[in-house]
């Protein structure tokens, strides 16, 4: 009987599972478990210099309102998306003015009015239809007014 050994249970083939962590975003939680471990295993004898554990802390309190503007930030935009329809409600029986798009065939500086008649909310996006059943964004409105009574 040889004594021969097997190839595969070699080192140099050898090759460690690739080790996979969840999230690749640190947030405040990881900070801190980070900042608690490094204070446990610290070296009794040469312990971490109070600049440092201020400096570290202060980074950690940065981070924690820098988080909490974000999700505030956040809640503002969301509910100032929800409530773009009833300001622009406001303009149903007045007199808007636009500017058409530059690739239309009239050139005139003057911009163009209506009446608006209802006011439509589509893909968080604003559009208002006019008496003359004319659709225009909310983005284009240049000008608001109440009309004169001639006009109606």
């Amino acid at each position: 009987m040889a004594n021969t050994i097997d190839s595969s249970l070699l080192l140099s083939n050898y090759k460690p599972p690739e080790r996979q962590t969840g999230n690749q975003i640190l947030g405040k939680d990881d900070f801190l478990k980070i900042l608690l471990v490094q204070l446990q295993n610290q070296d009794p004898l040469n312990p971490m210099e109070d600049k440092e554990f201020i400096a570290q802390m202060a980074s950690f309190s940065t981070l924690e309102q820098i988080t909490n503007m974000a999700t505030e930030l956040e809640q503002f935009i969301q509910l100032q998306n929800e409530n773009a329809i009833l300001r622009y409600s406001e303009m149903i029986g007045k007199k808007v003015y636009w500017e058409e798009d530059s690739d239309e065939t009239d050139t005139s500086d003057t911009p163009t009015s209506g009446i608006v008649k209802s006011v439509l909310q589509k893909n968080n996006e604003i559009f208002l239809e006019l008496e003359d059943g004319k659709m225009i964004s909310g983005k284009q409105i240049i000008k608001v007014e109440t009309p004169t009574e001639e006009i109606r």
